[in-house]
């Protein structure tokens, strides 16, 4: 019982932060899917945004360890659509921000081919690093 209680206080933990950080509200998620279903990189993720909504709201913090929260393109499509007027990229937003402040590295510039790092637009690289490194 002790367990479940700190297991709880942790999770309530992690949905104010997820709250603090987004600026979304987000008990008003109805897990409808239209969020999943007006994704247009939802191919390429290993969760739904409709799963990444779900597991937010019940304060599992495995949801920092998938691919879709650095998959979301904040391209608004989600939140256009939404019913409920809810923001599904800030919410993954929020995701990184939170993986991020924990400094783990998804990108390391000693992995890159230099011949390759030649051809490739400076803009992605940067881009990219913000995106994937703490």
């Amino acid at each position: 019982m002790i367990r479940k209680m700190i297991i709880n206080n942790q999770s309530e933990e992690f949905h104010r932060k997820i709250k603090e950080l987004s600026g979304e509200i987000l008990t008003l998620c109805d897990q409808c899917g239209t969020c999943t279903g007006s994704c247009p990189m939802v191919i390429e993720m290993d969760i739904t945004p409709s799963q990444m909504m779900r597991l937010v709201l019940l304060g599992d913090e495995e949801v920092l360890e998938a691919k879709t929260i650095w998959i979301c393109a904040s391209c608004y499509s989600c939140t256009a659509r939404c019913p409920r007027g809810i923001d599904a990229s800030k919410v993954a937003e929020a995701l990184r921000q939170i993986k991020q402040r924990k400094a783990v590295d998804y990108l390391n510039w000693e992995d890159v081919d230099i011949e390759e790092a030649k051809e490739l637009p400076q803009m992605a690289l940067v881009a990219a690093f913000r995106k994937l490194t703490g």
